[in-house]
Parts: C-alpha cells; sequence; structure tokens
C-alpha cells in the first residue's frame, strides 16, 4: 500500500514495492494525492512502470537457470536429460549477462552463432527449458522482468521426425536373434511392444499389478507426457502374458541397460541399419491404423495427448484406402 503523510503544508506519496523502484511525489491537495497513488499501485500491478533496475542488474541469467536446474528440475520425468541440456548452455557466455541487458536481440544472435554449430532442432531443445526458467523467475521468484524475451522467439527447426518402419525380414531376423540371447525376455519385450505401441520405458516398468488378463487391458501408471492410461491389448499381447511366469512384481525382469546392449548386437549381427527399438512403436502404431482403428482408438492405445502428432501415421493406412476404394474393404 502506498504512504501518504503531510509535510510542510503538501502531502507527500511514496509508493514502494518488490520489483518496482521507490517513487515519491508531492502534491497540494490529499484528494490528488489519493488518486495518483491509486494509479501508481494499478500501473505496478500491471508491470506498465519500469522495473527495478538494481535487481535486473544484480541477477544474471546463470542465476536463474542454475536455480531452475536445482530446485524445478529434478521433479520432471525428463530430469536427466534436461540436467544435460542446461550445463551445456551455462556453459556458454550469454549466461554472465546480467537480465537488465537481456533481450530478443541478444537470444538471436545466440540461436545465430549455435546454428553454425548444431541443428535447428538442438537449438530449440536448449532453449526450451531457459524458456520456462525465466517465466517461472518472473511469476513466482519475483524477478521484475516486464516480458520473457524468449516469448514468441521462433527457431525454425527441420522436421526430422522418424518413419523408420520395419522391412520384410526384419522382424523374423530380430526374433531369431533374440532367440539366442541369453535372456528369454529379450524377444518377448519385442513381441509385446509390436502388439502394444508402448514405449520401452513403460514395457520395462509394466507391474503385474497393472495388468488385467480377464479384460484384457494393462493400465500405464505414469507415461512420458505424465498421464495415465489403460489400453487394450490384442489376443496375441494376452497370449504372450500368459507364457511369463509370475515370479516377481516385474512382468518383464530386465534392465534397460540389457535390453540395449542386446538390441545393438542383434542389429549389427544381421546387418539391419538405422533400426531402434522406439522404432517398434511407429510400427505398431501403423499397424493400428492400417487394420482400420480410428484416430481417437489409436490416441486412447498410444497415449498422445494431442490427435494431430498422430497425422504423420496417415501414411500407414494407404494401402487399406486403396482397398476400400477398389471395393475390396466394406
Amino acid at each position: 500500500m502506498p504512504s501518504i503523510r503531510k509535510r510542510s503544508g503538501k502531502w507527500q506519496v511514496q509508493v514502494r514495492r518488490i520489483g518496482a523502484p521507490s517513487t515519491t511525489k508531492t502534491f497540494n491537495m490529499r484528494s490528488d494525492a489519493l488518486e495518483w497513488a491509486r494509479k501508481a499501485d494499478i500501473q505496478i500491478d500491471r508491470m506498465e512502470l519500469e522495473p527495478d533496475r538494481k535487481v535486473l542488474e544484480a541477477t544474471t541469467l546463470g542465476d536463474i537457470i542454475r536455480r531452475y536446474r536445482d530446485e524445478i528440475v529434478p521433479r520432471k520425468k525428463g530430469a536427466r536429460d534436461e540436467t544435460i541440456v542446461l550445463n551445456c548452455f551455462l556453459g556458454d557466455p550469454i549466461c554472465k549477462r546480467p537480465l537488465s541487458q537481456l533481450d530478443v536481440v541478444v537470444f538471436a544472435k545466440y540461436r545465430d552463432a549455435r546454428l553454425r554449430s548444431v541443428s535447428s532442432a538442438t537449438v530449440k531443445r536448449q532453449l526450451t527449458p531457459v524458456r520456462s526458467a525465466i517465466n517461472l523467475a518472473m511469476t513466482e521468484w519475483g524477478i521484475p522482468l516486464r516480458k520473457n524475451p524468449l516469448a514468441g522467439f521462433k527457431i525454425d527447426a527441420i522436421d526430422n521426425r522418424r518413419e523408420r518402419r520395419l522391412k520384410n525380414g526384419e522382424l523374423e531376423s530380430l526374433l531369431s536373434a533374440a532367440r539366442t540371447r541369453q535372456n528369454p525376455f529379450v524377444e518377448k519385450v519385442i513381441l509385446f511392444a509390436i502388439e502394444t505401441a508402448m514405449r520401452r520405458g513403460e514395457i520395462l516398468a509394466l507391474q503385474w499389478i497393472q495388468v488385467d488378463l480377464k479384460r484384457r487391458s494393462v493400465t500405464i501408471l505414469e507415461s512420458k507426457n505424465g498421464y495415465s492410461r489403460t489400453i487394450p491389448v490384442t489376443p496375441a499381447a494376452v497370449a504372450l502374458l500368459h507364457t511369463i511366469p509370475r515370479e516377481g512384481d516385474l512382468v518383464f525382469p530386465i534392465s534397460a541397460n540389457a535390453l540395449r546392449l542386446a538390441w545393438g548386437r542383434m542389429v549389427k549381427r544381421f546387418g539391419i541399419e538405422d533400426l531402434r527399438f522406439h522404432d517398434l512403436r511407429h510400427e505398431a502404431i501403423s499397424r493400428f491404423f492400417e487394420i482400420g482403428l480410428t484416430v481417437p482408438e489409436v490416441a486412447s492405445i498410444s497415449g498422445h495427448r494431442d490427435t494431430r502428432m498422430l497425422m504423420r501415421y496417415a501414411h500407414a493406412s494407404s494401402s487399406r484406402v486403396s482397398k476400400v476404394l477398389s471395393g475390396n474393404i466394406r
């Protein structure tokens, strides 16, 4: 609240607020003083007044990034990867700049310099958490920036989304190689991924308590986007689950590292080029479309919150569309 006092026959108003410079003005009439105080208060609320330059000059971008990395990132699902990204960003001279010297031009120069050595997708991945950190600093940490310099800042990233599907004979080769592995769950994980479109982490974290064989469904407690979902599973997936003995909490007792090493050796052994485990998810989703499932139905299985993300799988059903148009499918 503004303070008003009478001094030497006049009315003096002082407005003080954290994050804004102290403002003082003198009036002959108390009513004028009250009116000015009210308007000044509103301007501060709307961030229409200049921010406190002392705070902005004393705080660097690096200060905000380090606090965000240490306090916020550890609570995120992808904490490890985001920490690596932010640690890399902290090594750039831009992090030594005080907030008073940050604007769109500064970030544009950073972007252009980085694009000389890395892809636009990498730059976008680096600046996304930086934007979030600045937003949090403004809304919750009392940093008096009037505007986030990265708000609306665009980086034209090249669309490098993978469209890799299994080629003829590749699945058979993978399964044949998996059967030679000492761990029998390598083959079962691959088959389950093809039948469910579940991510590797979701499969390896799956517990028997999440499986309902009577209803032919599996509940994923926490997915990559932070949401849980219950998905129907195919008869083939149910049959596969029936072959696995319940000897512990985990359905597939194999570590992520063991699966990664086994996958690397298998694709190398059969000369399968540019095939990642995550491509099995793409293959499964594509197959769902090919058997005639709708976008909402596939989304309920895959867990996509934005159905527009599924449109890149539209090409998967082209062969089915051709059959429908020729009258072979109704």
